[in-house]
This record gives C-alpha cells, sequence and structure tokens, in this order.
C-alpha cells in the first residue's frame, strides 16, 4: 500500500518494534516524533492554505498577459527575500519556457540587476530601488507583479504607486487579505483567508487555539503553485491564439429581425460557467491596462477584426435626420423660408455617432447604447451594423429619440427634437462585461437619457480594470465616473457645472477645468473652446495645455464634440498621452467642422466627406506690422482696443517649422504676440559655448519677417522674468513637446491675473536635431 503524506498515525504504528539495530544509522523513533510531527504539521498547514488560491484570477491573467507580451508588453515583477525568488522564477518560465515550447517573451525581475539595485539604495534610497527601475523600463500598458507575504514593504508600496501612476497594471501576489499593498493594485490574489477559518474548526476539534497566522513559508510555497498556474495559464491562452483546434460556436443574437453576431468574447452560458470558482479574495481597482491588440478567442468578432481590441462606447444613442431643400422664396402667409426639392437623411447619433466615426477611422468600435423596440431602433441598428460596429443593446422602453434638422445652403434652419425620456430595461447582460474586459480603451457618449446613469453599467464601468476611460458629458446626464482618464466638456457645459467661476477669459476656463477634475476625481478635463481651440487641466498645480483649433471659414460644428471625443479615445487607445491626444482630438475636430460636421457622415461607411486639411503653418493677419520693433507700444496698442497681449519666449536659433508652427498657435490666443529673445550670452549660458549658430539680431529679424509676430524684444537674463514684468501679458505661451510642464514663468505672470499656458510642438523638429544632422552630413 502507498502511504501519504498524512498518515502519521500508521507510520507510527509500523515502526513501533524498529529498532536502531534494525536501521543501522538510524536515531531512536521516539526521538524522531518532534521532527515528524513537525513535518506533518506543515504539510497539513498547506494542504488547508492551497485551496484558498484563486485559480480564475491566476487564469485570467494568464490570458492577458497572452494579450500583452506578443504584442511588444512587458512584465515587471519583483519581491523581497523568498518572494524575490518566486518573482525570478516566474520571468525565468516566461523568456524561457514553461512547458510549452514558444518565443521568447520580454519579462524583467527588478530585484535581480544588483547593479542598478545597489547603485539605488545607496543614492536614493532603499524605498526607491524598484519605483526607479519602474520609470525606467515600464510603460503605459506593462504590468508589473508583485510578490510579498506581508504587503507591507516600502520599496513595493512606492513601486506600485509607481507603477499606477505612469499607467501600468499592477497585480500582486499576497499573503492574508489585508495588507496596504492590495489597496494599490488593481488586482491580488490574496492566500489564506479561507485556511485560517478551516484551522479554527480543526483546532476546536482538538480542544486547542488555532495559529495565529499562516506561516511565512507556507504563502511562498503557495505562491509559487500561483506562478505555475500563472504561466500554463498563459500557455494555454497564447495556443488557443495560435488556432487551437478547439473552436468555439458563435452565437447571433437577433434585434429587430437583424442579425448580428454575439458580442466580442461572449460564450454560452455553460462555457460561462465552467472556469474554476474563486475560492480567495480578489481586490479590484481602477488604472490603465494594456492596449495590446486583443488575443481572444479564435472565432469571436474581435478575432475577426484582425486581432485588435475593441474601442467601447457606451451612451445614448438617437436617431438623427436631415431635411434638407433649397431656400429661393418666402412664404406668402409668414415671413419664413419655404423649401423645395426635399431630401431626407438620417444617421444614428450622440453615442452611435461617436461608433461610427471609430469606425470610419478603421477601429474595431463596439456600442453599448439601449434601442426602442421600434421602426427607428430597427433602422439604426441596421445603420450600425452597415457600418460595422458590433451592438450590445440593454434595451430601451418607449420610442427612439430623435433629432430632425431643417437644412437650407449647409446651414441649419432648425431643429425638431422627438421621443419621450426612456429607460433602460432590465440589468446588464455578460455581454457588457466581457466587451469592458476586452476594451483597448472606452468612451462614455452621455445624452443624458439614462444608459451613462444605469447603477449596473456604472458598477461594471467601474470595474472595467483600468482601461483609458473618456467620458463627454451632458447637462442633464450623470457626473463623469471617478477615476475616469478624461472628462471632455464644452465651454457651456463646464461653466454650467462650475456656476462659482465667471468669465470666459482663459484663466477662468483653467479654473473651471480644476474645479471639475477635482469635484468629478477624473484624471484629467478638457473642456472644448470653439474657434479657441481645447484646454487640458488636471486638478493639480500644472499650467495647463491649450491646443488651438484650426481657422475655419465657414462649415458646421454640428458633432464635433463627439469627433473630438471620438479622436481622444482613439488616441488613448493607441497608447498615447492625455496631451497628444487632446492635440490630435482638437485638429481633427476641426477638420470635422470644416467638412460640414455631421451632415458630411455616411452612415453605410460612416467616412466623412470631403476631408480637410490646412497648412499647419497657416498664419493668421497682423494688425500692427507698422509697429513691430517696440513691444510696448504694441502692448499699449491692443490694450487700448480692449485686446488680449499675449507673449513667448525662447532661443529661435536655427528657426524651423515646430518654432513657426509654435508662434502661429500662439499668436491665434490673442491680438497681439510679443517674442522675448535670448541675447547671445544668454543662449551660451543655457546652451553652451558653441551656441547660438545665429546672432541675435539675425534671429530678431527672421522672427519680425513672420507674420505672427507683432515685435521681438531681446533680454540677457536667463529667464524673461524682467521683460515680462515690464510687458504684462495677458497670456504666456511656450512650446511644450506635448508635456504639461511646471513652467518657471507661471508664477509671474499669474502674479497680476495672467494666464500661461503650453502648446504642444510639431512631432520631432527641434534646433539641437538639425545641428547634428548637419555635422553628420558634413563629416560624411
Amino acid at each position: 500500500m502507498t502511504r501519504g503524506p498524512l498518515d502519521r498515525d500508521r507510520s507510527r504504528h509500523d515502526h513501533a518494534d524498529d529498532s536502531p539495530g534494525d536501521r543501522p544509522g538510524a536515531a531512536s523513533p521516539r526521538s524522531c516524533w518532534p521532527a515528524t510531527a513537525r513535518a506533518d504539521r506543515h504539510v497539513r498547514e498547506l494542504a488547508a492554505t492551497l485551496p484558498t488560491l484563486d485559480v480564475a484570477c491566476l487564469e485570467r491573467w494568464g490570458g492577458r498577459l497572452a494579450d500583452l507580451l506578443p504584442a511588444g508588453g512587458r512584465l515587471l515583477a519583483a519581491g523581497n527575500g523568498g518572494s524575490a525568488a518566486q518573482a525570478q522564477h516566474l520571468t525565468a518560465e516566461l523568456v524561457g519556457r514553461f512547458q510549452d515550447e514558444r518565443p521568447a517573451m520580454s519579462a524583467i525581475a527588478l530585484h535581480a540587476d544588483t547593479s542598478s539595485l545597489t547603485a539605488i539604495g545607496n543614492d536614493y534610497g532603499y524605498e526607491e530601488v524598484f519605483a526607479r527601475q519602474v520609470r525606467a523600463h515600464g510603460r503605459p500598458g506593462d504590468v508589473l507583479m508583485l510578490l510579498s507575504t506581508s504587503g507591507r514593504s516600502a520599496n513595493l508600496l512606492r513601486a506600485a504607486t509607481t507603477a499606477g501612476e505612469m499607467g501600468l497594471t499592477v497585480w500582486a501576489l499576497l499573503g492574508p487579505p489585508g495588507s496596504p499593498l492590495a489597496g494599490l493594485c488593481h488586482e491580488t490574489v490574496s492566500v489564506g483567508e479561507t485556511a485560517n477559518a478551516s484551522r479554527a474548526v480543526d483546532a476546536g476539534r482538538a480542544g486547542s487555539r488555532p495559529s495565529p497566522s499562516i506561516p511565512t513559508s507556507t504563502v511562498q510555497e503557495v505562491h509559487l503553485v500561483a506562478v505555475h498556474v500563472l504561466c500554463a495559464a498563459f500557455d494555454g491562452a497564447l495556443s488557443a491564439v495560435r488556432g487551437s483546434d478547439q473552436a468555439v460556436a458563435e452565437d447571433v443574437r437577433t434585434v429587430g429581425g437583424a442579425g448580428f453576431p454575439a458580442s466580442a468574447g461572449e460564450r454560452p452560458a455553460d462555457q460561462r460557467t465552467a472556469r474554476a470558482r474563486p475560492l480567495g479574495p480578489v481586490r479590484r481597482t481602477d488604472g490603465d491596462p494594456p492596449t495590446a491588440p486583443d488575443r481572444g478567442r479564435p472565432n469571436s468578432p474581435t478575432a475577426r477584426r484582425g486581432g485588435r481590441r475593441p474601442i467601447v462606447v457606451v451612451g445614448d444613442t438617437l436617431l438623427d435626420r436631415d431635411i434638407s431643400g433649397h431656400a429661393a422664396r418666402l412664404a406668402p402667409d409668414a415671413p419664413v423660408p419655404v423649401l423645395d426639392g426635399l431630401d431626407v437623411t438620417e444617421r444614428p447619433g450622440g453615442a452611435g455617432l461617436a461608433a461610427i466615426l471609430l469606425a470610419s477611422d478603421g477601429a474595431a468600435v463596439t456600442l453599448i447604447t439601449a434601442l426602442a423596440r421600434d421602426d427607428a431602433g430597427r433602422r439604426l441598428a441596421v445603420m450600425l451594423a452597415e457600418a460595422g460596429v458590433e451592438l450590445v443593446d440593454l434595451g430601451l422602453t418607449g420610442e427612439t429619440p430623435s433629432k430632425s434638422r431643417i437644412r437650407a445652403g449647409g446651414r441649419s434652419l432648425v431643429r425638431l427634437d422627438d421621443g419621450g425620456e426612456g429607460r433602460v430595461e432590465g440589468v446588464v447582460p455578460a455581454a457588457v462585461r466581457t466587451a469592458l474586459d476586452q476594451a483597448a480603451a472606452v468612451l462614455v457618449s452621455d445624452y443624458g437619457r439614462g444608459v451613462a446613469a444605469a447603477p449596473p453599467l456604472r458598477s461594471a464601468l467601474a470595474r472595467r480594470g483600468g482601461t483609458p476611460l473618456v467620458w463627454d458629458p451632458h447637462p442633464r446626464g450623470a457626473a463623469p465616473l471617478a477615476g475616469a482618464t478624461l472628462a471632455t466638456p464644452n465651454g457651456a457645459e463646464a461653466a454650467g457645472a462650475a456656476p462659482g467661476i465667471e468669465g470666459t477669459s482663459l484663466s477662468s476656463v483653467c479654473a473651471r477645468g480644476r474645479a471639475l477634475a477635482a469635484r468629478w476625481d477624473v484624471g484629467a478635463v478638457a473642456i472644448t473652446l470653439a474657434e479657441r481651440g481645447a484646454m487640458l487641466v488636471t486638478a493639480g498645480s500644472a499650467p495647463p495645455l491649450l491646443a488651438p483649433a484650426l481657422p475655419v471659414s465657414g462649415g458646421d460644428a454640428c458633432g464635433a464634440g463627439d469627433r473630438f471625443a471620438a479622436s481622444a479615445v482613439e488616441a488613448f487607445a493607441a497608447g498615447r498621452l492625455p496631451s497628444e491626444a487632446v492635440a490630435v482630438a482638437t485638429r481633427h475636430a476641426g477638420e470635422f467642422v470644416a467638412a460640414g460636421g455631421s451632415a458630411s457622415v455616411r452612415p453605410s461607411g460612416g467616412e466623412p466627406a470631403g476631408r480637410w486639411r490646412p497648412s499647419p503653418l497657416a498664419a493668421g493677419g497682423d494688425p500692427l506690422r507698422t509697429r513691430k520693433g517696440d513691444g510696448h507700444a504694441v502692448a499699449v496698442a491692443v490694450r487700448a482696443r480692449g485686446g488680449t497681449v499675449v507673449a513667448t519666449g525662447g532661443c529661435f536659433d536655427l528657426l524651423h517649422a515646430g518654432h513657426v508652427e509654435v508662434l502661429r498657435a500662439a499668436r491665434s490666443l490673442g491680438d497681439c504676440l510679443v517674442v522675448c529673445l535670448n541675447s547671445d550670452d544668454s543662449v551660451r549660458r543655457l546652451k553652451g559655448p558653441d551656441r547660438p549658430i545665429v546672432g541675435a539680431a539675425d534671429r530678431a529679424a527672421v522672427l519680425r519677417g513672420l507674420d505672427s509676430v507683432d515685435a521681438v524684444m531681446i533680454f540677457d537674463e536667463d529667464t524673461p522674468a524682467r521683460l515680462l514684468a515690464d510687458l504684462r501679458p495677458d497670456i504666456f505661451a511656450k512650446g511644450g513637446d506635448y508635456a504639461v510642464t511646471d513652467l518657471p514663468e507661471a508664477g509671474i505672470v499669474a502674479s497680476w491675473g495672467g494666464q500661461a499656458v503650453v502648446l504642444p510642438y510639431l512631432a520631432g523638429r527641434s534646433t539641437s536635431t538639425l545641428i547634428r544632422e548637419a555635422v553628420r552630413r558634413g563629416g560624411s
């Protein structure tokens, strides 16, 4: 008979008559009892603790790593002591292999680089040894895996905080629940809650007190099992991506007679419930997940889209109707135009328009909305399907809301709204959770008709695992969800949401943005300002980023907010920074307006007609050309007629297209632009003895030749603080290469009520790059 490891009593009985002489070199049986009891207790402890392992969560992590790592993502891992060994075991299995032969994956054990570890610990303190490496190696969308039995190590807490701020997803394998580290992670697998309860029962039966805690060694052994389960799940998910022969049948759902494939990742109920039941606590909070392409099941809608993870749009869908005609006469019975030759065009509006715009850009799109069971709802379903949008329909009681615009000559004369206040039906289906789990980014397009306010849906959004979330709010809608990446109200909506802040100046707009970012608890607020562009503001003290609008003559602004939000969420799905997303969204919104707004959208293909791309170097006129030499005189003249004075500063050595675009953008903020130019000595102190390449007199002459520049003033100091104090501009603008940085001039300008803003550079343009290229070519 084969004995199990727990057959203690039987083993003792079998050897009761043995003597040391029977087993040469063996101690007496009685002397072995304490060691045997301790070993048995350890095995029993492990047997009681192992069932607390959350296998389902580990399987989910394996699937997410199968999405991330083959697409160029990276896993960072760290721990202390024995947990460090477990973390290094995990990375070794990923870089090498676990069981199946496969390509090497990028995984780094942060504690294994002893040179970096000792250098950082010596220079910055041991608390920073992992956090600084996260800053060096981590990228938005990567995963940081932390292993700890206590969850209280300062270096791990600091690393988790840093990773969350940078947009990494943070997971942890921990000991018993309740540690501080759990609160800093997006998801955790904790070991031991069930085991404590089991030990208490066993101890009660034996008449003894239960063990107060699980031994560290037991937690670490369960962590090793967790590492192997995770690696097995990763290999299994990767194998499925590569074409497993276990095909999963597609669900087909029918809405109003139109057939639609199952939402991304949706499976029959029996398959959904076949996964292992979670046996231990898992904590999920908000953060930023990987943005890699989806590697879901082979026959899913996502797989049919070439493996791309979809952008999920959530919100109210309306039926937009344009009734266009020619107005060449007035009615005899009233002074109103008569429209002849009517043409009626319908398209999805609201969240439906945002979904179609994204689909027209080539994105894979899933729309979570509520459609009424009427003819208009069925037509909307058909149009969305024809545009390539996957639909998850929550169901809407009442009629489909519609907006009808009467148009003539490309202009709207009047709008008719129809359809009462509906109500979202039922509970959130499993397809919603599946779509959110697979999303690269999420856009909530709230039109105040109930979808974004539905508590079950908001709860599902809150558990989305940290996917970037853009929230386009509505005055009658719900507040943006706390933890959203970006909220995008327009100027009027921001003013209505922050009624205590008066005025239309940029300072007032910035104050509203800060107030809303703090009140809504969102990462940032981008307030769209029509022809002034968009201002990106955070709740902190960093200067705002102002993305100037493209100059547009005519056009139609209807739908521009949807275009802005759609482009922003598309940028987040591609891993862009908020400042980059807002700059791109502002440009796209301007092009959309110039092309005719929502009237240019064709629901069958969604492609806006006549996309217009102005020259990025276009500049406005100069009302003060005769006074370009005197900055003070220019400022006095502009203020005398109630205008806005704008100033900027820099070296402007070897003027290039990036400089020109920043100057054009700065000039568009007001009624004149004064350039504060570093003198030659000032440039040498800032840039080195070999600079400037061009002297101050020539640099000033070139700047004065630009239509966007009204005056140039040269200063000898390291900063233009003295000049600014004399000039007292209303706005100080500075090129920031898409980064909202702490401008040293911001405090000076604010002292007289001015506003400092950062403008984006054109990517890849810099004087240093020009110099290096000239040296390279000269050397060859």
